[in-house]
């Protein structure tokens, strides 16, 4: 049997839906192998985003919340982590791959001296225990792994998981204590920056517009990228090659070293297709490409491709759309 702690992630108390992948993955543990799996979340005024997690199938959303865990400091965080999986009796703790649980999650596993594996794809039995499978080499590789001892830490990559449904019963939502005076205090929290895009994020976006090499300037990118996406209601992208080049804001890339996305729609502009940036979209269920190049790599993982300048084409794509 499994005893599951997933942990929520959530930006200002607004849920971060990666975290119901992880849920996914937790629920198809306990249905192969029994037991049950609880939420944790963490910070302050988060009753909210608790609410918004009771429908999902969980033995209890619990919620540790704390002036103290207002900010996602990694080393109260894990502190946390670690007490409640031992409070419960975990035997996994899992959350989305993302930034956020790869700062905190390696830091619970080795207070609980615990092994962990990351970008977790899919899940199997092994008599008691169990077998993992991770991408390697930006998705060319598929490791098997096996963690050994009583607590496993990992995080699972979201586009392999689907978004359960909500369910008719609420689970009940538990409260923690947090003994905010016995927390450790080794990160000092300075504030964090942001710049309000007014577009989806591209993790969580239906339809990402992404733009590449060919677009030559930053101007360019809104006009051309910005404008599609906005037509269409989508997030934006941006390989690497425009970030390095000062274009675009490392906030935007996507790929092995960016943001890992499985939109619905995925519009690369521009973009030649290194393997780099395929493997952060290869799991989008339809990819459009728009490229000059017919011999572009991209073609050969596009669904459907135009062979055009993206200067000439993409205006008059936006202006169809928007008639």
């Amino acid at each position: 049997m499994a005893n599951i702690l997933v942990i929520a992630e959530h930006d200002g108390g607004q849920l971060k839906l990666a975290t119901l992948s992880a849920v996914a993955f937790s629920k198809r543990v306990v249905v192969d192998a029994g037991g049950a799996f609880d939420i944790l979340v963490l910070g302050e005024n988060v009753g909210g985003t608790a609410e918004s997690l009771r429908n999902y199938g969980a033995a209890g959303v619990l919620v540790a919340d704390n002036a103290q865990l207002k900010s996602p400091v990694a080393d109260k965080y894990a502190h946390v982590i670690g007490g409640v999986a031992k409070q419960r009796g975990s035997t996994m703790v899992v959350g989305a791959a993302s930034t956020f649980s790869k700062d905190i999650l390696p830091r619970a596993a080795a207070l609980m001296d615990a092994g962990m594996v990351s970008d977790v794809v899919d899940v199997s039995r092994d008599g008691d225990d169990f077998i993992f499978k991770r991408v390697l080499f930006a998705g060319n590789a598929i490791a098997t792994v096996k963690l050994e001892g009583a607590v496993k830490f990992l995080t699972v990559r979201a586009a392999a998981f689907a978004h359960p449904a909500k369910g008719p019963d609420a689970s009940p939502v538990v409260s923690i204590t947090v003994e905010a005076d016995k927390l450790p205090a080794f990160i000092q929290y300075d504030g964090s920056e942001a710049k309000v895009a007014g577009r989806p994020d591209s993790t969580e976006a239906r339809v990402v517009v992404s733009g590449g090499r060919a677009i030559k300037n930053a101007e360019d990118f809104e006009r051309l990228v910005g404008g599609l996406a906005d037509a269409l209601g989508a997030a934006v992208g941006s390989s690497r090659a425009l970030v390095d080049s000062g274009i675009t804001p490392n906030s935007l890339q996507v790929g092995q070293t960016g943001k890992i996305v499985a939109p619905e729609l995925y519009i690369a502009v521009g973009i030649s297709g290194a393997i780099q940036h395929l493997a952060g979209m290869k799991d989008t269920k339809v990819i459009v490409a728009i490229n000059k190049d017919a011999d572009a790599p991209i073609f050969e993982v596009a669904d459907f491709g135009l062979v055009g300048d993206v200067y000439s084409v993409v205006p008059e794509l936006i202006e169809k759309l928007k008639k």
